[in-house]
This record gives C-alpha cells, sequence and structure tokens, in this order.
C-alpha cells in the first residue's frame, strides 16, 4: 500500500512541474524555430529569371526601359507573399581602384526589416567576346616544333578508315595553337633532311632539337630513299628503326606512335612500289616486332643487335582514360571516347629494361600491361605509345601530348568595356509569427 501511495506523489510532481515549465516557458517563435534561408532563396529566384537569358539581357537595356517594370513584377512572382526585395544593378569596372559603380535599382518596399540577407550574380551582355589563348609550348626555353609526318610517298597501316594525310591535317588542326611552329614533312625526302638535322621550313621558330615528331602512318614509319634505305638487310629494315631510336635521343625528340604496334612496317612507295604487306597495301616492307625492340635499343645508345621478339599483349575487354587524361580533356576541351580496345599494350618490363619514365598515363595499367602512355628516357629523347586497336582517335595523340606538355592557357577578360554588370537581389521578412 505504501509503494502505491509513493508511486502516486512521484507521479504528481513530475506532473505538477511540467504544468509550471510550461506556464513559464518562453518558446521560439516558428520562425526562428525554421527560418527561411534568404541568400539561397535569393540565389534560386536570379537562376530562374535567367533561365532563358532574360535576365541578362535586361540588365543592359536603358534604365527608363519598360522591361524593368516587368522585371519588378517578375521578382515578386518567384517570391512568397510575406518577402520583400531590393534588386541593384552594378557596372562592373575594369581598372583604377573602383570595382563598380550602381547602374539601377528596384524594389518593392522602402524597407527590408532588421534582418536580410542577398546574394550576388554576374551577367555578361550578348556582344561579349571570351577567348582563350595558349601558351606557345618552347616560347621558355627550347624547341617549340611540331613534325608531323604529312609524306605523300608513304602508305599507312591500322589506320583503318583514314590515310596518313588526313589525320596529318586534323592533327595540325588541334595541336597547332600550341607550338611555336608546326611543320608538315611532306614528303620522305623532307624527313631525310631533319633525321640529318637540317631544318625544311623558313620559319625562324623551327628548332630540330628538342621537337615533337608525331608519325601519322600508323604501324608503319616512312623511310627516306639513300643512307637510311640502305640499312635494310636480311634481318628487314630494323636497322632503321634503330638509327631512328638514336636520332629520338641525339636531338632530343619526342616520338609519336598514334595507333597499333609501332614500327611494325617501312613505307616509301617510290622504293618499295612492287612490295606489299600482304594485305594488298603497297609500298611497305615488314620489319614485325624488331622494329621497336630496335629502336629502343638505339633510344637507350645501345650497340644495335637483332632482336625479333613480340613483346606487346592483346589485352581482354576495354581500357579507360586515366584520371590524369580525363582531367586534361576538360582543360583543353579535347574529349576523345572514355574506352577503346588495346591490342598492343606494351609491358612495364620496358621501364627497367631501357631506362624509361612513364610521365603521363593515357590510359590506366591493367596488370603490369600499359595501353597508352608518355616515355621519357632518363637521359634524353621521349616516346609517346599507344597501342590500340586499328581505327586511330587522333584527338588520343593530342591529348597525349597535352598531358605532358602541360601548356597553360591563358583566358581573357571581357574584350568589350561595360558588358558585364554584378546583379544583387537583397531579400527580407515581413508578417507576424
Amino acid at each position: 500500500m505504501m509503494r502505491t501511495i509513493e508511486i502516486l506523489l512521484v507521479i504528481i510532481i513530475i506532473t505538477g512541474a511540467f504544468i509550471i515549465a510550461s506556464i513559464y516557458a518562453v518558446l521560439p517563435s516558428p520562425r526562428q524555430v525554421s527560418p527561411i534561408n534568404l541568400r539561397r532563396l535569393a540565389l534560386t529566384t536570379l537562376q530562374t529569371l535567367d533561365v532563358d537569358y532574360d535576365l541578362s539581357e535586361t540588365m543592359f537595356k536603358s534604365s527608363d526601359d519598360p522591361a524593368w517594370g516587368q522585371l519588378q513584377i517578375a521578382v515578386s512572382a518567384c517570391l512568397p507573399p510575406n518577402i520583400v526585395f531590393n534588386l541593384t544593378v552594378y557596372d562592373v569596372m575594369s581598372g583604377g581602384t573602383q570595382l563598380y559603380t550602381m547602374y539601377k535599382s528596384i524594389s518593392n518596399a522602402e524597407s527590408l526589416g532588421i534582418e536580410s540577407d542577398a546574394a550576388s550574380y554576374l551577367v555578361a551582355s550578348s556582344n561579349v567576346t571570351f577567348n582563350v589563348t595558349p601558351e606557345k609550348i618552347g616560347e621558355h626555353g627550347g624547341g617549340g616544333t611540331l613534325y608531323i609526318l604529312n609524306c605523300s610517298d608513304a602508305n599507312g597501316w591500322w589506320i583503318t578508315g583514314y590515310t596518313a594525310q588526313k589525320l596529318a591535317e586534323d592533327l595540325y588542326s588541334l595541336l597547332s595553337p600550341y607550338f611555336q611552329v608546326t611543320v608538315m614533312v611532306q614528303n620522305t625526302t623532307q624527313l631525310g633532311q631533319i633525321l640529318n638535322g637540317t631544318k625544311i621550313s623558313t620559319s625562324p621558330y623551327e628548332n630540330v632539337t628538342n621537337a615533337a615528331v608525331v608519325n601519322t602512318c600508323g604501324e608503319a614509319v616512312p623511310i627516306p630513299a639513300g643512307y637510311y634505305a640502305t640499312q635494310g638487310s636480311a634481318n628487314s629494315y630494323a636497322k632503321y628503326c634503330y638509327i631512328l631510336g638514336q636520332r629520338v635521343s641525339q636531338y632530343n625528340w619526342t616520338w609519336v606512335s598514334i595507333v597499333g604496334y609501332p614500327l611494325y612496317y617501312v613505307c616509301n612507295t617510290g622504293l618499295f612500289s612492287n612490295d606489299q604487306n600482304t594485305w594488298g597495301i603497297y609500298g611497305m616492307k615488314c620489319v614485325a616486332s624488331a622494329g621497336l625492340n630496335s629502336f629502343l635499343e638505339g633510344l637507350n645508345k645501345e650497340s644495335y643487335a637483332y632482336n625479333g621478339n613480340w613483346i606487346t599483349a592483346e589485352l581482354a575487354g576495354t581500357v579507360h582514360l586515366s584520371s590524369q587524361a580525363q582531367y586534361y580533356c576538360n582543360y583543353y576541351g579535347v574529349y576523345p571516347s572514355p574506352y577503346h580496345t588495346a591490342t598492343r599494350a606494351l609491358p612495364d618490363s620496358i621501364l627497367a629494361r631501357y631506362n624509361l619514365v612513364v610521365t603521363s598515363y593515357i590510359f590506366d595499367k591493367v596488370d603490369t600491361w600499359i595501353p597508352g602512355a608518355f616515355y621519357r628516357h632518363v637521359a634524353s629523347g621521349a616516346f609517346l605509345a599507344l597501342g590500340l586497336t586499328r581505327t586511330p582517335d587522333i584527338r588520343l595523340t593530342a591529348l597525349g601530348l597535352l598531358c605532358d606538355y602541360k601548356p597553360r592557357l591563358y583566358r581573357s577578360e571581357y574584350s568589350v568595356a561595360g558588358t558585364s554588370r554584378l546583379v544583387i537581389l537583397q531579400l527580407g521578412q515581413v508578417g507576424g509569427a
């Protein structure tokens, strides 16, 4: 009985305490419990008004244009009934110490109350021009020359759907803005000239050393007549590929292979008019896997030794652009397909074997295989190899070079004075709780 009385007393005490606390407690207003985010509401309103660029267009009308009255009605319609606003437009100044000057202000109330918040929004007029100027590779040091092999007397292979000349044209369009000078190597005779260290253009910016040389013939590589053609032997033209590697080291070139197994054939329609690659493409002689091995020997300054070992692999499935390559896709505005098939991936064992360092992965590695990467020799010379299947995507070649050289982009400001304005929308809340 006593225990029951104790429980009743506890209930009475707790209930009384709750009633007394409720009488004297000061509860916050609903506005304080769940306030409106005025800044977010202001920004959302400006974005809504400018979804079809109507806001931007109005901002550059004369201050007495009827569009300002229509804008005031539109702002009021976008806001809840208990929200008042002040919209102020400023001219953005260039030069001097003053950044902004007020152009126009509209409002639906004399006061915004004791609490308000605001959002800003920058608009540009329709006559704004916006330019991006790339930094020229080589302008702050040696080099800066891009050679594109556009040899009229050389056929390509593993470039299904294209000719070497068409690929050269597309490459010129993509890459010439980034180099001090881009030189089209029009035939194998001109290729022989740069291999001998001789300029082939009248441009004062052409520099044979520290240049990039892009072979647009795919798995085939053009070969000049004369000295270079005499390097053929019973072991094919692997010795010529060895000399190419030596030249890449000697001149500190970047040699670019756009697709497939690099240096698998040599091509010259004049020299090999009766020879074809067993697939009906005349003007070619097969070097096979010894071409790449010999090239790497020359790049590494080794003594020439014929090596016909096959060193690439066909990877199952697709390979994907590396995170670095994806970043530079956005930076330079070059967007190749994010995944490809790779049947000529190189093993990472060549790094230690030939003293190479990967400075940019174009595709992610697959186990110990490298589908596409930019290799630099620790002493001199570099090599970009994209071991992809047949049809080349020339944008990958451009991206591979840009990933490694990393020329900066200088984005210009608006080129016409008074073509940008800052809009400030300030909101306040009125009414009771």
